[in-house]
């Protein structure tokens, strides 16, 4: 029944992830706001969701570790995910015209993996309002890096290079938009609630343990709506959705370690985990680099070329999964 449940909730979360992708893809279309703002704060902040709902439900569960997991587990899947369907759609070069917003969003989320990682390591319990210092510092790089983001996206603004008739515009409007965007949200946040619960369950059974639970099973399902928002923006040509909404979600990933240290009232949170959880924020920070190198490198004809910095970033990442399973 635990496994049923925890299907169930997968099963709800890829068809609402659906319905986000196109509602976004249609807000993208009728805004000022483009496919990349779009990718990198809405629909990045909708399929998070199930994130959220994980994260705090596992603190209230009394699991930190699973909060923590799910959180650094889900950026580690984020960027699988981007690299495989790069692979998958590698003729298409995703990353070729992809706008220069993109590396200021890829640039923060490094940071972010960097400066998480260092307070896995050092895990000073000190906490501020409830909250630990090392969550304020992460939450503050996040506001600063949005609006950097954010300013310098419209300092130098760079159209989409597109061919004419690959515009058309979404039959829907956006007032419907808005609110079927709204309402697959909600649905997502109620079925991420489902996945912690029965996940939590799975532990338990399976034996295999909160972390590695937390950093896989429950971080690769939280991540499904990722994973077809990505599918359904590349299959509407709209990259710049598609790459913002993964390096988005990974910069919203961090605020969700915040509201899990808010419920957590034991000290801070970071300095409860386990010490695992410091490959898995070491993965994240390389996998970051490979992102980072992928858009800044010129253009490139062969596909074969092309394709070779996502081969290494998926092959690096089930090596820290190997490393992750073996401690």
């Amino acid at each position: 029944m635990v496994f049923f449940g925890f299907i169930l909730a997968a099963i709800i979360t890829v068809l609402a992830a659906i319905k986000l992708s196109t509602y976004a893809d249609t807000i993208g279309e009728k805004t000022s706001l483009g496919g990349m703002m779009v990718g990198t704060l809405l629909l990045a902040g909708a399929t998070s969701l199930p994130e959220v709902t994980t994260s705090v439900s596992a603190i209230v569960l009394d699991s930190p570790d699973i909060a923590v997991g799910n959180v650094f587990g889900s950026n580690m899947f984020n960027l699988l995910i981007i690299a495989s369907f790069d692979l998958y759609f590698r003729k298409q070069q995703i990353f070729k015209n992809a706008e220069r917003a993109h590396l200021y969003t890829a640039s923060v989320g490094l940071l972010l993996a960097i400066v998480a990682l260092l307070a896995l390591s050092l895990k000073i319990d000190y906490t501020f309002l409830g909250i630990g210092l090392d969550i304020w510092i992460l939450m503050a790089i996040y506001v600063l890096g949005i609006r950097l983001i954010s300013y310098l996206s419209k300092k130098h603004p760079q159209e989409p290079v597109v061919e004419p008739e690959e515009y058309n515009m979404s039959a829907i409007s956006l007032k419907r938009a808005v609110i079927g965007f709204v309402i697959a949200a909600l649905v997502i946040m109620g079925a991420g609630t489902l996945l912690t619960v029965t996940g939590d369950q799975i532990a338990v059974i399976t034996g295999l343990g909160a972390s590695f639970v937390g950093s896989f099973l429950i971080a690769a399902t939280t991540s499904l709506p990722e994973a077809v928002a990505v599918l359904v923006a590349l299959q509407l040509r709209n990259y710049n959705l598609a790459i913002g909404s993964i390096l988005g979600s990974n910069l919203f990933n961090i605020l969700i370690l915040a509201a899990s240290d808010v419920f957590y009232q034991k000290g801070s949170i970071i300095a409860a985990v386990s010490n695992v959880h410091q490959i898995t924020a070491a993965a994240v920070g390389i996998l970051s680099i490979v992102i980072l190198y992928t858009l800044i490198r010129k253009p490139r004809v062969s596909s074969f070329r092309y394709a070779l910095p996502s081969v290494v970033l998926v092959i690096l990442y089930f090596i820290s999964s190997y490393l992750i399973f073996i401690q």
